[in-house]
């Protein structure tokens, strides 16, 4: 891996969160800039004009800034856990791609949901979080089977939709862990706050600088 492979990243984004955990389940060596949504760099600007993260950097010429990209990139290079198992199956894709559009519309209406004053005041944010339980339900079932979404180990699967299902819970702590009827979604979602893999991809890094040059590591080569 080359050393100027670097990862734009904001550590509670969502998005960067499922980025970086598959970069550290595939051993690889990424440098990490830590970057502020309100003051972002000039660097990161330029190499992506969407302004968002996550954002990796591989060298002048190619530039990852979707997040699902980002994780694909990862398992291609190197995937020793062989999480990339479950995207050869199509109901794992169709279950990212819902939580990923239709979970997170009621996800940002019912967590920030005064940002969309206009629509809540017809529906509200408790109405956008029973649909946002309608959506898991189906997931609570297929847990009745396995440890995880795919089967028993941790895959791409739970890795990519588990920062969108932390953010959920987020939104009101007490209710999810006292009242959110989902046991198995609770179980499931525990379990991988529990891991290594997700606190190491929480560790805190000071804001990136360009002047000072800092690049820190995540996962290893």
């Amino acid at each position: 891996m080359q050393d100027s492979t670097v990862l734009y990243s904001f550590r509670r984004c969502p998005y960067a969160i499922r980025a970086r955990m598959t970069i550290i389940s595939s051993f690889l060596s990424v440098g990490i800039r830590e970057v502020s949504l309100k003051h972002k760099p000039e660097n990161m600007l330029q190499a992506s004009t969407k302004g968002t993260v996550p954002v990796l950097i591989i060298n002048e010429k190619k530039v990852i800034d979707e997040s699902l990209d980002i994780m694909e990139w990862a398992c291609q290079n190197n995937d020793p856990k062989n999480i990339y198992r479950s995207q050869k199956d199509s109901s794992s894709l169709e279950i990212i791609k819902r939580i990923d559009n239709v979970f997170k519309y009621h996800l940002d209406r019912y967590k920030y949901n005064d940002r969309f004053l206009e629509a809540n005041e017809t529906e509200g944010p408790l109405y956008h979080r029973e649909k946002a339980i309608n959506i898991l339900i189906e997931y609570d079932l297929l847990l009745n089977k396995n440890n995880y979404l795919f089967d028993n180990k941790i895959s791409f699967l739970d890795i990519a939709i588990f920062p969108l299902i932390r953010q959920f819970r987020i939104a009101n702590i007490e209710w999810f862990d006292k009242e959110m009827p989902l046991d198995n979604i609770k179980r499931w979602l525990f379990s991988i706050l529990d891991t290594k893999l997700y606190n190491d991809s929480m560790k805190k890094y000071s804001l990136w600088q360009p002047e000072k040059k800092e690049i820190f590591l995540i996962g290893n080569c």
